[in-house]
């Protein structure tokens, strides 16, 4: 049978790139495209449909951010499709990122520098703000518009006898000290992005516990340094071409500047591979290349306690319902 593949965030950068490699892989896969600019969207499919003219690239209006949009998208998907296999988690937003240039600076000329282009840690903080629906925008887009998404889906994902998978584009960035069990929106601190990064990471295993009897498993990867519209949107234009010679000459020395889409895809196509069975509930799997421009995937423990992800998971749990309710209110008031 024919596997049925949904990418979220597919338009551009490491979601298109997967695309791209996934059918590169197996030309059979019926693939969606669950994207929020629905132009943006057609041009990816022709693009891909011109190197893979046989291929069967599906197209879904979705933005993340929003409640309702999640909830049309999940009743679309329903009616299109029996049974999902896998279900990539790739879109994601930084707002307003802003730079400590003197930090950024210093970071250049230290010891610290493949570390601080690797995570931005002392480097990044961004601007957050509530959506339409009330949720903060990055925990919205990055985090549980995907959770209620998952759970719209569980008919087509918990089958008995089948497996399905769930992917989370993650990132080193993703740090225990930005995320606060009494602020999982992260409405009071200057990290928005880390924040939702770490509870992507902490719902990965939470999942894990709850899901893998029914057949749903999940993973969690990080695709490197990868130069995209959203890390091209941190800097002034100046600036990257400042740096860019400097990052090209630190690669050879770091395998985590994958720089390219292409690249950064590498432990997304890699888990396509493999059996869920097999692999490392506590690990992220990273995207590397090495100075020769080799790609390969590389597990590394997860610092998550398992008592914050079980609560965390409760606190999720009771904000859907939450949502829920508001969102049928709107419905009966419209």
């Amino acid at each position: 049978m024919e596997k049925v593949v949904i990418v979220t965030g597919a338009n551009s950068g490491i979601g298109l790139a997967l695309c791209e490699r996934l059918l590169s892989e197996d030309a059979q896969l019926r693939l969606c495209l669950a994207c929020r600019n629905v132009q943006r969207a057609e041009a990816a499919r022709a693009a891909l449909l011109t190197s893979h003219s046989s291929a069967s690239v599906d197209l879904v209006h979705l933005d993340v951010g929003s409640v309702q949009s999640v909830l049309r998208a999940a009743q679309e998907v329903k009616s299109r499709y029996n049974r999902i296999d896998f279900l990539y988690l790739n879109a994601g937003i930084m707002p307003n990122p802003m730079v400590d240039i003197k930090a950024l600076l210093k970071g250049l000329f230290s010891r610290n520098v493949i570390n601080m282009f690797a995570t931005a840690e002392g480097l990044l903080t961004q601007q957050d703000s509530p959506n339409s629906d009330g949720l903060q925008e990055v925990f919205a887009t990055n985090l549980f518009g995907h959770f209620l998404l998952i759970r719209e889906l569980e008919p087509l994902l918990c089958q008995p006898g089948h497996t399905s998978r769930l992917i989370w584009t993650s990132s080193s960035n993703a740090r225990r000290s930005a995320f606060s069990i009494d602020d999982i929106q992260h409405t009071a601190g200057k990290e928005p992005y880390s924040s939702s990064k770490y509870a992507s990471d902490m719902l990965s295993l939470a999942l894990n516990k709850h899901k893998n009897h029914q057949g749903l498993f999940s993973s969690v990867i990080c695709p490197g340094l990868v130069m995209t519209n959203l890390t091209y949107g941190i800097l002034p234009p100046f600036f990257w071409t400042l740096i860019m010679p400097i990052m090209w000459l630190i690669r050879i020395f770091t395998n985590t500047f994958t720089i390219t889409p292409y690249n950064g895809a590498e432990a997304l196509h890699w888990l396509f591979l493999q059996k869920p069975e097999c692999l490392d509930q506590r690990a992220k799997y990273h995207s590397l290349t090495s100075g020769f421009g080799t790609n390969y995937t590389e597990p590394r423990q997860m610092d998550i306690d398992d008592e914050m992800s079980e609560a965390f998971y409760s606190k999720l749990l009771e904000l859907e319902k939450t949502v829920r309710s508001k969102e049928s209110e709107r419905n009966v008031c419209s």
